[in-house]
């Protein structure tokens, strides 16, 4: 077995990977305050690598506020550069995958510039001689591939049957045949279809990702105990791109039932393709975390810091076989009733269906506790939480 003189421990490996990241997250940054996500590279005949970016993303901003590589003020400042963007859709207080454009018209694709011709001595001769097997020339004067070509390699066979094309004139073609179809920038029906998530569309999926990434840095900054002034500024980014999530907006305005999960909303109709898209998941954890739940260490914890006002009932209601009363919310966990109000002081009361009854002023289960409500084992018969006014 070959045996190597230096070996270098994983951890170490993925120490200097995480760097190199890092790096890669901060060069990435655009002058505009986004971040690229996507490149294009291409393999030069002289052996060279070009490469060049592809346009601002909601895709990259999202996965570079989930990267944890910016902290809460850098990722403020991404947010606000976000909402100022092109990716911004006012209309729907949302943003797009990706910036809308015009696509070029059916007459206006497959023209070669006069100044490929101008280069070549081949296609100056072959259109003399209206010789069509590369290129000729319409009605209105443009150039043009012949329509027959489907790719590179129709065009390279038809240079093949052409005597005068030498490599330098194959070259130039190519490139030009290039130019003209950009074929490497390609990116599907994302890039030509003004549905499924193509142009112009918002792509919900993402955007529930985007307001999971700003939670997971909002709950992260008050935990590191950030100035109140970045926490408020944090959840007023979180309150903006919550406001434009389908359950909180009109059926008029979701053009849509507005519960109901989405693929996406295209520029011309509203919300498209109903179902259980990825969408749900994050709006599962999203929805689980603004109730305050949070598991840590084996412990169920309740921070219901992210509960607005709205959410608590202005009379009273039934709710789980009890009587919940106004000023407090109540859903279930795990299939235990868990009631939230408002107090002078935090507070925890965990009810026990033999009677027992246990409180304390920390937001905390024990392990014990904590696990026999995961496992559904029916002891615990109801909590109570009780925040700050």
């Amino acid at each position: 077995m070959r045996r190597f003189p230096c070996r270098l421990k994983v951890s170490r490996v993925l120490d200097l990977a995480k760097q190199y990241l890092e790096r890669t997250v901060v060069a990435n940054r655009r002058a505009d305050g986004l971040y690229y996500a996507y490149y294009l590279m291409q393999v030069d005949p002289d052996g060279g690598i070009s490469i060049r970016q592809l346009a601002e993303m909601l895709e990259g901003q999202v996965a570079v506020l989930s990267s944890g590589c910016l902290d809460a003020r850098e990722s403020i400042d991404l947010l606000e550069s976000l909402r100022a963007s092109s990716l911004y859709r006012p209309d729907q207080h949302r943003y797009l995958l990706y910036p809308d454009r015009i696509l070029t018209g059916f007459m206006e694709k497959n023209v070669l510039p006069e100044r490929f011709v101008d280069e070549s001595l081949l296609l100056k001769k072959m259109l003399e001689m209206k010789d069509k097997r590369l290129v000729s020339r319409d009605a209105a004067g443009q150039v043009r591939f012949h329509p027959e070509f489907r790719n590179s390699a129709d065009l390279c066979a038809a240079m093949d049957g052409v005597e005068e094309c030498d490599s330098l004139e194959r070259d130039r073609l190519l490139a030009a045949y290039e130019a003209v179809f950009d074929h490497q920038s390609f990116t599907g029906r994302s890039g030509t279809f003004f549905k499924y998530e193509g142009l112009g569309c918002i792509y919900w999926h993402m955007v529930s990702k985007l307001l999971l990434a700003v939670q997971e840095i909002l709950i992260e900054a008050r935990s590191q105990n950030e100035t109140p002034e970045v926490v408020a500024r944090l959840l007023e980014r979180y309150g903006e791109i919550q406001a434009g999530v389908g359950a909180k907006k009109s059926v008029i305005e979701q053009g849509a039932f507005p519960t109901d999960p989405y693929s996406h909303t295209p520029s011309m109709l509203g919300a498209q393709q109903p179902g259980l898209t990825g969408q749900v998941k994050e709006d599962f954890i999203v929805r689980l975390r603004e109730l305050g739940v949070r598991i840590e260490e084996g412990c169920l914890k309740f921070d219901p810091f992210l509960l607005a006002d709205t959410e608590f009932l202005e009379e009273s209601a039934e709710f789980a076989g009890m009587t919940l009363a106004a000023g407090s919310f109540g859903f279930t966990f795990c299939k235990v009733p868990i009631v939230i109000g408002r107090a002078n002081r935090m507070a925890i009361c965990v009810r026990y269906h033999d009677g027992n009854n246990v409180r304390s002023d920390e937001l905390c289960l024990d392990a014990a506790t904590s696990r026999d409500i995961f496992c559904r084992r029916g002891v615990v018969e109801l909590i109570e939480v009780s925040m700050l006014c």
